[in-house]
């Protein structure tokens, strides 16, 4: 398989939370909130692909109001929250979205997923993922979830899509400006 030629058409990508954007572990505070921590650079990642015209979505089988905050953050408004049915939720995106399957990609790590990476133009997992969504996906990330897997998926189809150099051209170009001392 080509990956790159897989890719090249992607549109828009959906992203799991637990796992994915976290490193899927819970913690809950002495009054019973479940918090999460997200990667700053995976974030940046994700806004580099909005800056580039792709769409992000957010499809997951839990609630919280973290996840909320993180997707208003970075100005992700298809959020899907206490998705049973995952597949379903993707199908009401494509919908609204009008954009057909094989331009779509998803990322996840669980079994839950399997249905959206049968129905997605390109499935994207974790290397601790089980191996039968491995099985099922068109790539495998390095990076281990909220520890840079999302930042090097979204540079990889930036990349395949020509469009990394001119997505970070506006800070490299700032890198070469003299600071003054403060």
């Amino acid at each position: 398989m080509d990956i790159d030629l897989k890719i090249r058409p992607i549109r828009l990508v959906a992203f799991d939370v637990d796992g994915v954007l976290t490193d899927g572990r819970l913690y809950y505070s002495e009054t019973g909130d479940a918090m999460k921590a997200f990667d700053v650079r995976d974030g940046m990642g994700m806004s580099l692909l909005q800056d580039a015209g792709i769409e992000l979505a957010i499809i997951t089988s839990r609630r919280a109001s973290s996840v909320r905050l993180r997707a208003e953050d970075l100005g992700i408004s298809r959020v899907y929250q206490g998705i049973d049915d995952k597949r379903t939720a993707f199908d009401a995106l494509l919908a609204e979205t009008a954009i057909a399957p094989e331009e779509t990609a998803f990322m996840g790590d669980d079994l839950v997923d399997l249905p959206v990476f049968r129905r997605c133009g390109f499935a994207v997992t974790l290397p601790d993922a089980p191996a039968l969504l491995k099985r099922h996906a068109d790539y495998v990330t390095r990076a281990a979830g909220g520890r840079g897997a999302v930042r090097e998926f979204c540079e990889m189809l930036l990349h395949s899509h020509g469009r990394l150099a001119a997505q970070t051209r506006r800070f490299r170009e700032d890198a070469q400006q003299p600071v003054a001392p403060r």
